[in-house]
This record gives structure tokens, sequence and C-alpha cells, in this order.
């Protein structure tokens, strides 16, 4: 952890703490505090940009574990999503549990085909296990509407709006609240995960799975977990999504979503909890940005060009730090950081 000039850890709690400072501890602080009171003085279209945002860095966390830090690429995220999305819809809509039971079941069903569907990677990796991913997110989703008599197949299934304590989470303030609550707990537990026994195994496998198996970490035992629990954040974000717009449908998980999801990485940076959140935020305030811009564009040069803004666009940002900041935003944001810190001897800054 790097912490300011001058500043060393002096027992071995501060050497493990979450926080390097207390300066640390009062910005995250404040940052909560600003969440706090955001519909007090956002607007309603606001507050539904960053509803999105937080849903999306949940399920960025679960693929960050999986893929950033275990090394198991998945394009098959938004499918284990829909997994969790059409398993609290029915255990709310057709069994009439609350929310606050059905979110944890729909993460665990979501964790447990995580395990089905990661069993090829022991195996298997690299291209293969992009192609087996591949064919989970098209496995569920044909699933889901082969059974129709519970998830209502391509017609949907009407979801209600999450009470928790007799408090109604309908208005979108108070489901930005939810999801807030939600994403600031997914990000604690993102951040401790790593820290933990599981979370060194699964960088050094990440690593060099070889060298990791001689050293005595269990493959199989560490893939699994990885799997599971990357589809466990997965299953609570699909909940998230479907209870936001009280309609469960196959169309809220499209493939290209989890496409979306790994390019939310890259530019962020792979193996960083703040980079998964820096990922998230850049590219859904670029779709902001598109959203803007294409009508001017299209009435600049033409309809078909606005049209595909949106892909170009994102298949650019991705191009653009694959090859020039291959390690994302948050390595660039920790040189910048180095830079200031070692002043005036800015260029021992560590690249």
């Amino acid at each position: 952890m790097a912490l300011r000039t001058g500043s060393f850890p002096e027992n071995y709690f501060q050497d493990t703490a979450v926080f390097g400072s207390r300066l640390n501890g009062a910005l995250l602080t404040g940052f909560l505090v600003l969440i706090a009171v955001c519909p007090f003085f956002l607007s309603s279209q606001m507050l539904t940009i960053l509803t999105t945002m937080g849903i999306s860095v949940v399920s960025v966390h679960g693929l960050n574990i999986l893929t950033g830090y275990c090394g198991q690429i998945s394009i098959g995220h938004s499918g284990f999503m829909a997994v969790g999305g059409y398993a609290s819809a029915i255990l709310c809509a057709k069994f009439g549990w609350p929310f606050w039971a059905a979110l944890p079941c729909a993460a665990l069903a979501a964790g447990i085909a995580g395990l089905v569907f990661g069993l090829p990677s022991l195996k298997i990796k690299g291209f293969y296990l992009i192609m087996a991913t591949i064919a989970a997110q098209f496995i569920i989703i044909w699933i889901i509407i082969q059974l129709r008599s519970l998830t209502g197949g391509t017609d949907g299934l009407a979801v209600p709006k999450p009470v928790i304590a007799g408090i109604s989470f309908g208005s979108k303030a108070n489901y930005f609240y939810l999801v807030m609550a939600v994403s600031v707990l997914a990000t604690f537990t993102a951040r401790n995960i790593v820290r933990t026994r599981a979370g060194r195994a699964f960088i050094a496998i990440r690593d060099n799975d070889l060298a990791a198996e001689v050293m005595g970490v269990s493959l199989w035992s560490y893939k699994l977990q990885a799997f599971f629990i990357g589809c466990l954040y997965a299953g609570a974000a699909g909940a998230l999504v479907v209870h936001n717009f009280s309609f469960a449908s196959i169309d809220q998980f499209p493939f290209m979503d989890s496409v979306w999801y790994l390019g939310m990485l890259i530019v962020g940076g792979m193996g960083s909890t703040t980079g998964a959140i820096m990922g998230v935020v850049a590219l859904r305030l670029l779709d902001e940005i598109v959203t803007v811009a294409g009508p001017i564009l299209s009435a600049a040069v033409a309809p078909q060009a606005a049209a595909s803004l949106a892909l170009i666009s994102h298949g650019l940002v991705i191009i653009v730090f694959l090859i020039f900041e291959p390690r994302g935003l948050h390595h660039r944001w920790e040189r910048i950081k180095s830079y200031f810190r070692l002043w005036p001897f800015s260029h021992e800054a560590a690249e």
C-alpha cells in the first residue's frame, strides 16, 4: 500500500489496515456523505444514471475477481446476471418472498450456476474457456425461455418493488439508496476477499497456474471458488436490475453486456477494486456523452453514423486503452499520485 513520504506502518495492524491513513478514511467518509445527499439536489435522470452505475459496479466486481484476479476469462457474465435476476423475480412474484430474502438466494443461485459452468475451467483455459463461457450465456437464456411457466418465457415476468422493514423502494431516490448500499457492501467485500488466503491463491493462479500448483495451491478448488464468488456478485446485480424495472425480461441481459463488462475492466484496470469502479464510471459516462452527441451527429452527418456511434466509441476506447494504457485508469492514477507523493524526486516514481 503506497503511503505519503515520511509515513510508514508501526505495527502489523497498521500494515494490514484497509485504509493506509486517516486521510483515506476521511475521503471515503466524505464520499459516502456525498452519496447520501445526492437525491436532494440531483435530477431524476441523474439518479437513474447513478443507479445504473451502482448495479454495474456490483457486477464488474464479480468479473474482476474471476478474470482480473484469478485470470479465468468469462464472456458470459450477463447470463449469470440473468440467473440471479430471474431467481429473485420468481421468488418474489410467484412465491411471495420478501426482497431481503430473495436477494441472497438469487446470488446463491447464480453462484451455483457459476460452479456448473466453471467446471470446464479445470481442463481448459484461454480461448477455449472463453468459448465455454459464451456457450453458458446462450444456454442460460435458452433455459429461461423454455421454463415459460416460471419465467414467462419471452413475455417476461412482472416483479414487485422491494420492501424492506416496511420501507418501500419504489421511488427512484429510495431505490438509489438501496443500490448504493449494496454497491458499497460489494466493494468492501471484494476489497477484503483479495486480501485473504483465497485472494492470494487467485493471483498466483492468474500469474502462473503451474507454479501455483507446484507451491501447493489447489487449482480445481480455487478456480471453482473464483467462479462461485464472481457469479454471486453477478446474481446480486441481476436481481437489482430486475427490481429496478419491476419486470424480468431476457432483453435486460444481452450478450453484448458481457463484452462491455469486460471492456470496463480493461479501461479501469484488471486486478484492481478501484479500477473496476473507474472502468464502470468511464464507460457509463461515455454512454451519456454518446446519447447527447448522437442527435447532433445525425443532423450534421447521417442518421446511420449516429446509430452506430455507441458501438464505435466503446470499441475505440477499449482499443486505445489496450494499446496505450493496458493496465487501465487505476494504474495511471497511481502514477499521478506517486509523482506528487515523491516530489521533488518524481523521477523515482515506479512504473
